[in-house]
Order: C-alpha cells, then sequence, then structure tokens
C-alpha cells in the first residue's frame, strides 16, 4: 500500500513538472534568452536558433564560460552575420576582425576574454554558428 502512495506521488509531481512554465530568461540587455542558452547571457544568439549538444563544449557559466558553443539558426549566413555585427557592440564587445567568406569568421574582445564568431551557411536558409570563447590577457607593454 505504501509503495503505491510513493508510485502516485511520483507520478503526480513528475506531471506537474512537465505541464510547469519555463521562466522567461532575461539577457544582460533585457532580451530574452533560450532555456538552452542560458548559461551564456554575454553573447546573443538569433531567436528560433537551437543548441548543437553534439557538438558544443563549454566549460562554467555567466560572464566567465570558455569553449565552444555550436548552434543551428533557421536564417541565411548572411543575415546570422548581420545579427552579429549589431548585437555585439549592444553587449560591449569590441570587434578585433571580421571575414565575409564562405565560412565567415568574426573575433571580437570583451573584458578577460576573446570571441571568435565561424559562420557557415547550411542551404539558403539555415546556418550552422561555432563561437568559442577564450580567456586574454591584456598587457600594456611586454619585454623582448
Amino acid at each position: 500500500m505504501l509503495r503505491q502512495k510513493i508510485w502516485a506521488a511520483c507520478f503526480v509531481l513528475m506531471l506537474g513538472a512537465c505541464a510547469s512554465k519555463v521562466p522567461d530568461i532575461k539577457g544582460v540587455d533585457g532580451s530574452e534568452i533560450l532555456p538552452s542558452f542560458a548559461n551564456f547571457p554575454d553573447i546573443p544568439f538569433p531567436k528560433e536558433a537551437y543548441l548543437d549538444m553534439e557538438n558544443t563544449k563549454a566549460l562554467g557559466s555567466g560572464e566567465n564560460w570558455i569553449g565552444s558553443v555550436s548552434f543551428k539558426a533557421p536564417y541565411g549566413a548572411g543575415r546570422v552575420f548581420d545579427f552579429y555585427i549589431s548585437e555585439m557592440p549592444k553587449l560591449r564587445w569590441t570587434e578585433i576582425a571580421i571575414v565575409r567568406t564562405k565560412i565567415s569568421h568574426m573575433t571580437y574582445a570583451r573584458d578577460a576574454r576573446v570571441v571568435q564568431i565561424l559562420i557557415e551557411a547550411k542551404g539558403d536558409k539555415d546556418s550552422h554558428v561555432t563561437i568559442t570563447a577564450i580567456p586574454h590577457q591584456t598587457s600594456a607593454t611586454t619585454d623582448l
């Protein structure tokens, strides 16, 4: 009898968890962040993008994560490229270098990190994006 009550309680809890609404998560600029991208609030992500878990390898969270985040977006590569040109400065990222080609490369710096964004077209309407963040030490001078 006790065993049936435990199973019933577990079942009710599971149903309750399925019915609960995922809370809205806001980025640094107040925009909504999808739950799968919540560990990376200092990077903008296009709406309707979805995380490529197989190719994502990141450590940490918040504004200190390092590694690579890979995702797919239902937009052409040109549109994703323009998105990052527009959105990265809003989150205080400074452009270092940009190359727009078949696989576009974008490099930005902020505080003690540098990110490289690779955007690859997957047909006319889809893109695959990889964002790699690494630590970066700034030094005023170096002795040779």
